[in-house]
């Protein structure tokens, strides 16, 4: 294909489309257009004939049938190599149409608004549009199908090069059915969302990719990033405001930090290493929960992932690039000018830094690959409260351990399982994270929390089916438990709690994490 006699544009989004019509034209094809475009177009003085006065038919159905024509699918479809095809066209008089510019109504985007009823939805479903672009990806070896404005400029410097290759023409056709595929999966999830189907019986992933990675989680594995335009939130729509492109370890890792920060009302600052909670603190302010999360384990802290929960000042940004300290990313819903200028000139690591800006991520399914498949779960979206306590000992808890419970717990929430969090004072002093055995998370979480145990509260993502993990913790101090229960143990926990005069509660909810 070395020129384009006819054109369809029919364009949504319009961005750039006088332009592209005028060049178009100027290379000698005749421009046909839709009734919207067509203004557009001719307004900008680029000679246009509208599809009624194409085929012969008028637009009809407040619009909603205007290109289910023959003369329009005909004029795509026909295969220019075929001597029966080319006769039919002539014999109907179905001119070729070489190009077919389409972008479809803006179904996404409408189904976001907040209190868009189905009726408003409904209109928003393209059908002519969808149609066109799927006979013109169909045909691409005679068609060629564009569907993004960014292609607009490469297109018509390839038509004056004589470069419209089949290579192309199959990139800019897989380009045009993956539109169609993401656009078809929104109409279905929305029409089963209606109806309250929670897992439903085809699982379509929708996603645009955003980034290629430089590599996985090591560097022998190519990886990349892929947004769900439907998501509505979620570190996919983040905004880097600062440094390196993130990586596939990075991303994981601020998905775990700002997905604890934000279990937590009060001004709260979460450090994670490797998918793990190794501090965690609320305050008054979020400096004064920085520098306790930092303490929580500061050699583990360092270069790791910080999220907060509110706006990054500049005192907190003050406080992180203080000496003998280094992050790879600092995510949170906002950053002051000020404060992202502050940690972006911190002399070392300032540049390379990752500031994240990034909404609160919405709750929906938990998606996994298996090999051949996926699993599907609901999210975690549970986060303790106090009403959830049930006490089991005889001692009840003070408002103060009470705190720290609700603290711990939600922490513990976010451990890889095995886990046990000791936490005192509304931060994490010790944890023990993503071990094979209870007892063993719990002695790592006493070895890391020291002398900070004393006093402490401890905290189960699963029931204790010994009583060996809270027997470690009781002889390094802890005075409360709190735990889902459920075991067939839990009589003998309770006892043991009574007998060491600490107070001891179940929440009835598991919360492991793999």
């Amino acid at each position: 294909m070395t020129k384009i006699s006819r054109a369809l544009i029919s364009a949504y989004d319009k961005r750039g489309i006088e332009a592209f019509a005028q060049e178009l034209h100027r290379r000698g094809a005749q421009i046909l257009s839709t009734s919207g475009t067509a203004k557009r177009l001719a307004a900008a003085g680029v000679p246009v004939v509208e599809i009624a006065q194409h085929t012969g038919f008028p637009e009809m159905l407040d619009g909603r049938v205007k290109t289910l024509h023959p003369k329009v699918h005909g004029g795509i479809l026909g295969r220019r190599n075929d001597p029966a095809h080319v006769a039919a066209m002539e014999a109907h008089g179905i001119p070729p149409i070489d190009l077919v510019c389409i972008n479809l109504y803006p179904f996404r985007e409408t189904i976001a608004r907040p209190g868009v009823t189905p009726d408003e939805a409904i209109e928003q479903i393209d059908i002519g549009g969808p149609a066109m672009v799927r006979s013109a990806a169909k045909n691409h070896e005679f068609v060629l199908p564009v569907i993004d404005p960014g292609d607009y400029a490469e297109v018509l410097r390839r038509l004056d090069e004589g470069g419209l290759d089949r290579a192309f023409r199959r990139r800019l056709a897989a380009k045009a059915f993956r539109h169609t595929a993401l656009y078809d999966a929104a109409i279905a999830s929305w029409l089963g969302a209606l109806e309250g189907e929670r897992f439903p019986a085809a699982l379509l992933l929708a996603a645009e990719k955003t980034m290629d990675l430089r590599y996985g989680e090591n560097p022998h594995q190519a990886a990349a990033l892929y947004r769900d335009p439907a998501a509505g939130g979620g570190l996919a729509q983040a905004e880097l405001l600062n440094g390196k492109p993130l990586s596939f370890n990075n991303i994981q890792d601020a998905v775990a930090a700002y997905g604890a920060v934000n279990d937590f009302e009060a001004p709260t600052a979460v450090v994670v290493k490797h998918a793990n909670p190794c501090g965690a603190a609320s305050a008054s302010d979020l400096v004064a929960a920085f520098g306790a999360a930092w303490e929580g384990d500061p050699v583990s802290a360092f270069g790791g992932i910080l999220a907060f929960n509110r706006e990054v000042t500049p005192p907190l940004a003050e406080a992180i690039a203080e000496p003998g300290r280094f992050v790879e990313v600092v995510i949170a819903p906002s950053f002051r000018p000020e404060a992202a200028r502050i940690l972006a000139e911190k002399p070392k690591w300032g540049a390379n830094v990752r500031l994240l800006a990034c909404p609160k991520f919405p709750v929906g399914h938990d998606v996994r690959s298996v090999p051949g498949g996926f699993l599907v779960q609901d999210g975690d979206g549970t986060a303790t409260t106090a009403a959830d306590l049930e006490v089991k000992s005889k001692r009840a808890p003070s408002e103060a351990e009470i705190a720290d419970l609700v603290f711990a717990q939600r922490c513990c929430k976010h451990v890889k399982s095995n886990a046990i969090v000791l936490a005192k004072e509304a931060r994490i002093v010790g944890v023990g994270a993503g071990q094979m055995s209870r007892v063993d998370a719990a002695r790592l979480a006493v070895a890391k929390a020291g002398k900070r145990a004393q006093g402490a509260v401890f905290a189960s993502d699963a029931f204790l089916p010994f009583n060996d993990a809270l027997e470690v913790a009781l002889d390094a101090g802890i005075t409360a438990a709190v735990q889902p229960g459920g075991s067939r143990n839990d009589d003998a926990c309770i006892r043991l709690a009574d007998e060491r005069g600490i107070t001891l509660v179940f929440t009835g909810t598991r919360h492991f994490r793999h």
